[in-house]
């Protein structure tokens, strides 16, 4: 039963913030349910991934 509730945690995670499944497991098994932290965080790795922006190289 505790399963559903976690199912749609995951689930509204992965379409807020475009982390993977298994990075949002992971937050919720560090962090808990705390939404606040788990967006933060997730924004933290989403950022992380994506290529620095600056000039183009000649």
């Amino acid at each position: 039963m505790a399963l559903e509730p976690k199912r749609g945690l995951i689930q509204k995670l992965l379409e807020e913030t475009g982390i993977t499944e298994t990075q949002a497991l992971e937050l919720i098994s560090l962090l808990g349910s705390n939404w606040s932290s788990l967006v933060r965080e997730a924004k933290a790795i989403r950022g992380s991934l994506k290529p620095p922006i600056g000039p183009p190289s000649a």
